[in-house]
């Protein structure tokens, strides 16, 4: 099969992800992060910087995203259709229950947070855009593990699956048997495995195909999402089955 990659293209995109995924860092380290050598990496982020994707800041010269980049997000919201359609629920869902409401989608043996709404309580749960997570901790990526296909469950479980806190499961049996249960329940919940204190809800978006594509979430403090989980299950569950029938009648 032909390869058609443009090598220097895709190292350059390859460095913009990095940035966007740490910013803040120097070219050292984003040079020893990609594999490129310190000049190679400064001659990229050059021309990414004259492109105003990325900018320098500070007396170390650390990059982070430019302006140019604001408007990639802004367009990708506008054309990816998942996040465009999602949207209006989304913002339904955020309103009707004021806690941190999430997206996310699976990426190799990640998952990438693709749209997100922040409550406004005084006591709240710090989330971005963008974020990424390994699979095997917390509702939406658990899920997320569940409906991947089996060589991807497979690597994970081959993989070192970190502990976030005591609670995290990193034992490959007991990671098996509940995502034998999330399949079953159709249900992915977390309590306090990425973060002592934060619990989450999350249920799958269907494409198409009926096969899962996103981890629509709820997650807050526990002490307030015990409180409510009846109500804030029912307002997710219709949530995800609305957004499912816009993306399976677009």
């Amino acid at each position: 099969m032909t390869d058609y990659t443009v090598a220097a293209v895709d190292h350059a995109l390859a460095l913009l992800l990095l940035v966007a995924h740490s910013p803040g860092l120097g070219v050292s380290e984003l040079a020893a992060r990609s594999g490129n050598t310190k000049a190679r990496t400064f001659r990229l982020l050059y021309t990414l910087e004259q492109r105003r994707l990325v900018q320098r800041r500070g007396r170390t010269a650390a990059y982070w995203l430019d302006v140019q980049a604001l408007y990639l997000g802004i367009a990708a919201q506008e054309q990816v259709d998942l996040v465009r359609l999602a949207r209006p629920y989304l913002l339904n869902l955020a309103a009707a229950c004021n806690e941190n409401v999430q997206i996310r989608v699976r990426d190799g043996l990640e998952s990438v947070c693709v749209d997100r709404w922040q409550c406004v309580h005084h006591e709240r749960i710090a989330s971005r855009a963008g974020s990424r997570r390994r699979l095997h901790a917390g509702a939406s990526c658990k899920l997320l593990l569940a409906y991947a296909p089996e060589d991807v469950r497979q690597a994970l479980m081959a993989s070192e699956l970190p502990r976030y806190t005591e609670l995290t499961i990193h034992q490959p049996s007991r990671l098996a048997l509940e995502l034998k249960r999330i399949r079953q329940q159709g249900l992915s919940l977390s309590c306090g495995e990425m973060t002592r204190g934060v619990s989450a809800f999350a249920v799958p978006i269907f494409d198409r195909q009926q096969q899962v594509m996103a981890a629509l979430s709820i997650s807050g403090p526990t002490h307030r999402l015990q409180a409510r989980q009846a109500e804030l299950m029912a307002s997710l569950n219709t949530a995800a089955a609305t957004i499912t029938v816009a993306i399976q009648s677009a």
